[in-house]
């Protein structure tokens, strides 16, 4: 149910959605936000209001960084007590890494932070952006017949489906069904009517209030196994000055090279005090360690499991987690620990 007093902050930080294409040059350029109305007319049909704030300049998506992860928390948290829910626009290529990072750093989130963006610019004719722009809004503003918002976490919004921010990856380039939440249910499908799943959705404790960590420390890294790695390439990673954590992308249910030289590298790394967090390079399913004996090797050498977190939620928990100024014990202990929904807890 919309409420009509809604106040909804859009914050337009770059991409596609943004853009119109220069009549004279066909170039596709930011368009202006502070004419919103004009360029997407449906706006005005809203029957609660919409202020914007914009990013100047533009950010591609590709050029996002933790500084600007800091700087997106940073409005929220200036407007938190103004406005009832929060959209924020943003390129894809990267939305569910800013979106995965974001999920860590406002922790008790008791208002909807949407994200979504578009394949095709908004002045396009067959643009999705509109759809997305429009629908995002009215998440960000429903609520529940207490008066509590419907949807009180950080999500993504995209070509019908509302998904968790921290399940959510791109898995495609080219269709407008560009993201999914492989491993966890949807939060919301919309057709002609909105159809919340109610019993999916997080639920905050509004008598305390919402948190903003912004203290981020990316000495992190990811390696991805592949049939033929060798011992120099695994050195390199697990070698570089200043490392604390790594995500290991395995195959299957969390297995990797059973070699002695592979095993003794990552001990080694561990015994250093760097964390390692294991996840599957499989769109579905689940790091499950003791179901071979490959996976039990990396066990014994002190890998930790990610169970069914994406890469994107176990880089940016990492970050977040260091940045708090955790020990390496302290983070191995929490990366298995399910802290905003990011992964199914065995």
């Amino acid at each position: 149910m919309t409420d009509i007093n809604a106040k909804v902050l859009l914050i337009y930080t770059g991409g596609t959605i943004g853009m119109v294409e220069n009549p004279e040059t066909g170039a596709l350029e930011p368009f202006n936000f502070s004419h919103l109305g004009s360029n997407v007319p449906e706006i005005q049909r809203l029957n609660f209001s919409v202020d914007t704030y914009l990013f100047d300049p533009p950010i591609d998506s590709s050029d996002v960084s933790p500084a600007k992860w800091q700087e997106m928390a940073g409005i929220i948290e200036d407007n938190y007590e103004g406005y009832d829910g929060f959209v924020i626009l943003h390129g894809t290529d990267t939305m569910a890494y800013t979106a995965s990072a974001l999920s860590f750093m406002l922790e008790n989130l008791t208002k909807p932070v949407i994200f979504t963006g578009s394949q095709l610019p908004i002045g396009k004719y067959r643009s999705d952006g509109k759809e997305n722009l429009i629908t995002a809004l009215e998440i960000a503003a429903d609520k529940d017949p207490d008066g509590n918002p419907m949807v009180p976490e950080l999500c993504i919004y995209m070509q019908n489906l509302l998904m968790r921010g921290n399940r959510t990856m791109k898995v495609s380039a080219d269709d407008f069904s560009a993201f999914n939440s492989p491993n966890y249910p949807y939060l919301a499908e919309v057709g002609v009517d909105i159809r919340y799943e109610y019993k999916f959705i997080l639920q905050p404790d509004y008598s305390s209030p919402a948190t903003f960590n912004y203290a981020l420390d990316h000495h992190v890294s990811v390696l991805k196994l592949f049939p033929g790695i060798t011992p120099e390439v695994v050195h390199a990673y697990l070698s570089v000055p200043g490392l604390k954590g790594v995500v290991l992308e395995t195959y299957g249910s969390g297995n990797s090279p059973s070699a002695k030289w592979f095993i003794d590298l990552l001990h080694e790394a561990v015994d250093r005090g760097i964390v390692v967090v294991n996840v599957t390079q499989c769109l579905y399913g689940s790091v499950e360690m003791h179901r071979y004996e490959n996976g039990q090797k990396l066990q014994k050498a002190g890998v930790v499991s990610g169970f069914d977190m994406t890469t994107e939620a176990a880089l940016a928990k990492l970050m977040i987690l260091f940045g708090a100024g955790k020990t390496p014990d302290e983070v191995t202990r929490l990366m298995p620990v399910s802290l905003r929904g990011e992964l199914t807890q065995r």
